[in-house]
């Protein structure tokens, strides 16, 4: 037995020289380095807003970007377009049908080892690392180590705990998810985060818990709204609606116009010749919630609070007819089409696009209320949903968690829920005599309209860029 581990660490010894040998090099490699950034997200590209973030800020601050991570959605056009940003797509372990759930998921956590440090170590010398975690098994342990021998400083942002988002899946008192929390997750994060030359986080709850619980410091950088997310124009709304209206039934007109030369969605209609675009008289609310259908996002709370609405407008109370978009992918988008393809309301019609990355800023900014049923799974982070709809002055009803505070405050940019009828409440007294510019709804647009929101690039240059230009 003891000869069997020998030799075993002797192969594992053997294999790791060759790239030990090559950090060495890399790490005498100055040149273009002081200017070299690797952002690594273990995670789909298209799908991870704040790394395509980091990448994009880094880039615009003269640094030279490589951006590993899965490829399943497209990134945004500014990423692909960016001379500065390199993407390296990785290639996640697929098919691994037999065999307890456990070995599985540990022979993926192997693969995805040496086939990360492969490809970290054919990339130019870089001068930081930048992580997104989780999911960092095993992430954070290979750009710690490339980091070592390379001469890289890692850089983690923390968005979550590894523990805390295993447990959505197979639930927080299952085997599976207490071992990794107090053998695995807690004891290496906490090891790697000590080790890491800096630490970002999401927000100010989760660095004092980063700070009391697990002694790592860390920078507190709020997820902030790019500058494409804004108010949509009258006449990009109808472009989209009418190209929406060709694929999902809820954005095409109910009635064709009498006028050959105008075109009309369920919400717009635009007079061909002069291109004038208005608003249709007693056209429909639009309703908007993102999501990546996830099991941190109750979708039954939403649909039982619609049921309620649809109650209260058959009853004679002025309500409007409501078109529910709810965008994104995820494993429990067709458990909840299939809930939503049983529900039959005159009010309230329903849409699960899934949206291109340029179309998204163009739907909040043209909707009227967004809806976020994120429930965070550690307490501590916050939707990065409701930030975007904030960028675009959009108003939102957001359900309570821990932290939420930090980003919504109740009453005055938004309100918080807690179950169906609260929020069915909320509902009926902001859409009541909808479009009303007096009303509730209208009221919490203009604070947002008239608050001077901090953007993503404006906040990045402030408290990262001087942390990375640091000498």
């Amino acid at each position: 037995m003891a000869a069997s581990c020998v030799a075993l660490v002797a192969v594992v010894l053997l294999l790791l020289l060759p790239v030990v040998l090559l950090g060495l090099w890399k790490r005498g490699q100055q040149t273009g380095r002081a200017r070299h950034v690797v952002v690594v997200v273990l995670g789909d590209v298209g799908r991870s807003p704040r790394m395509q973030y980091h990448a994009l800020s880094l880039a615009q601050s003269g640094f030279s970007v490589t951006l590993l991570g899965f490829y399943n959605s497209k990134p945004r056009d500014e990423l692909l377009k960016s001379e500065r940003i390199q993407i390296v797509k990785l290639t996640d372990l697929q098919g691994l049908g037999a065999g307890p759930r456990i070995l599985q998921y540990g022979v993926k956590v192997v693969f995805q080892a040496v086939y990360l440090l492969w490809k970290m170590m054919c990339t130019d010398p870089a001068a930081y690392i930048f992580l997104q975690n989780p999911p960092g098994l095993p992430a954070i342990a290979v750009c710690w180590f490339v980091g070592c021998i390379c001469g890289s400083k890692l850089v983690i942002d923390w968005h979550n705990y590894g523990y805390s988002i295993m447990g959505l899946v197979h639930g927080p008192r299952h085997p599976i998810v207490l071992l990794a929390k107090w053998l695995v997750f807690r004891r290496y994060e906490k090891f790697f985060g000590r080790l890491s030359d800096l630490n970002l986080c999401v927000t100010n709850a989760m660095r004092e818990d980063l700070a009391e619980n697990w002694c790592v410091r860390a920078v507190t950088l709020y997820d902030k709204p790019a500058s494409f997310f804004k108010e949509t124009p009258l006449d990009l709304q109808h472009e989209l609606f009418m190209k929406l209206s060709r694929t999902y039934s809820p954005f095409q007109s109910c009635s064709e116009p009498s006028d050959s030369d105008t075109e009309r969605s369920a919400f717009t209609e635009r007079d061909c010749q002069s291109g004038v675009v208005r608003r249709l008289h007693g056209r429909p609310a639009l309703l908007v919630s993102s999501t990546s259908w996830t099991e941190d996002e109750d979708f039954s709370i939403l649909l039982r609070a619609l049921e309620k609405f649809e109650q209260r407008a058959l009853t004679g109370d002025s309500l409007p007819s409501l078109v529910c978009v709810i965008t994104g992918k995820g494993p429990l988008r067709e458990h909840y089409r299939h809930l939503i393809s049983q529900k039959h309301l005159q009010h309230v019609q329903f849409c699960t696009p899934w949206l291109e990355a340029e179309d998204y800023p163009l739907l909040l900014g043209s909707a009227d209320l967004g809806v976020c049923l994120h429930m965070s799974s550690s307490g501590l982070d916050l939707p990065m949903k409701v930030v975007d709809m904030f960028g675009c002055s959009l108003p939102v009803c957001a359900v309570n968690f821990q932290c939420l505070h930090e980003l919504v405050k109740h009453g005055e940019n938004g309100l918080v829920f807690t179950d169906a009828e609260e929020l069915a409440t909320q509902l009926q007294m902001l859409f009541s005599k909808f479009p009303d510019p007096a009303g509730k709804l209208s009221q919490f647009r203009k604070k947002l309209q008239e608050s001077e929101q901090l953007r993503w690039d404006e906040s990045w240059q402030q408290t990262v860029l001087p942390l990375v230009t640091h000498k």
